[in-house]
């Protein structure tokens, strides 16, 4: 049997822990162990329910097939119990794979393993991590990703989707497809977390000049936006530009100019009724093809794909 152990610092989001342990549960040969922190057998979660016949992790010495360290208000907090992160940092040494769930990078992070390697959190939590833990390399968009035995994934119902990719490694598509199909999910989600999120254009950086900017391309998306007449509008040339970009965005001119045509587009398409032909021309497309390419470059998706999964429908009723 392989032993999956999940454990997360309290209140843990509930879904980082009963995602990860249904697909588990319903894939042959694994046996899931609940675990806590603490000397506690439950495991508080942040909607005030208890999950039981958890584990204390001191009783936890033996060999571990996967660790999975959940999110959540406990690993968003920052105070983490130094022997919990020690344990991790321990157990790890064990365990033939870590992933960690949503904020659960966290964790991972305080303890060290992700020092050098890439990884992905929460979309909103992607800038704070990267600031936070400068070693680790914060790749935003991935639903989820390996980096050697280590697996991190964005948010929440991203745990499910790292689930299934594990059970496919251990046991082939059609087990994994099998669960997946019960659970009325993706075996594989298309596009990135990206098209969750209007994250982009996101912070122009430190720099002044480029704030100042963005807030004059996002009036301005309709013109000809070219590196010579951004370059121009912001007093530098274009090849000084470009390098500033870079650095600062981590995207040429060309990629910040769509991401940001991208952007404007998903609320619109979230907000209003607008064809997409229309809304490709407000936000400064040539045609709705041009703006479909651009979709599937910044999302993976097309506009259409966006369109039919995010824009509310008449007669939806909104909280």
């Amino acid at each position: 049997m392989r032993k999956v152990v999940i454990v997360g610092p309290p209140p843990v989001q509930v879904l980082d822990v009963t995602g990860p342990m249904e697909v588990f549960a319903s894939a042959p040969g694994y046996e899931v162990q609940l675990a806590n922190p603490g000397p506690e057998r439950t495991l508080r979660t942040h909607r005030g329910v208890v999950l039981g016949e958890a584990t204390p992790i001191a009783e936890i010495t033996d060999a571990i097939d996967t660790l999975v360290i959940a999110g959540g208000q406990g690993a968003e907090s920052g105070g983490f119990d130094p022997a919990f992160i020690a344990w991790v940092r321990e157990a790890a040494g064990r365990s033939r794979r870590v992933a960690s769930i949503c904020t659960g990078a966290f964790v991972l992070a305080e303890a060290g393993l992700l020092n050098g390697r890439r990884a992905v959190t929460h979309w909103s939590f992607c800038e704070r991590l990267a600031k936070e833990y400068p070693e680790v390399k914060v790749m935003p968009d991935p639903i989820y990703l390996r980096d050697g035995s280590i697996y991190t994934t964005a948010g929440i119902t991203a745990g499910i989707d790292l689930s299934l990719a594990l059970v496919e490694e251990d046991h082939g598509h059609q087990v994994a497809l099998k669960i997946a199909r019960q659970l009325v999910m993706f075996l594989v989600r298309p596009g990135g977390q990206a098209q969750y999120s209007h994250m982009l254009s996101h912070q122009a950086g430190d720099s002044q000049p480029l704030r100042e900017l963005q807030v004059w391309m996002l009036e301005h998306l309709r013109e000809n936006l070219t590196v010579e007449s951004l370059a121009e509008r912001v007093g530098m040339s274009a090849r000084h530009f470009t390098r500033v970009c870079l650095r600062e965005t981590g995207m040429n001119p060309g990629q910040f100019v769509d991401r940001m045509r991208v952007e404007a587009a998903q609320q619109r398409i979230d907000g209003s009724a607008h064809g997409l032909k229309e809304i490709a021309d407000a936000v400064g497309f040539r045609s709705d093809d041009a703006m479909r390419r651009a979709f599937v470059r910044v999302l993976g998706v097309t506009a259409a794909e966006y369109a039919s999964r995010f824009r509310r429908q008449e007669g939806d009723v909104l909280n």
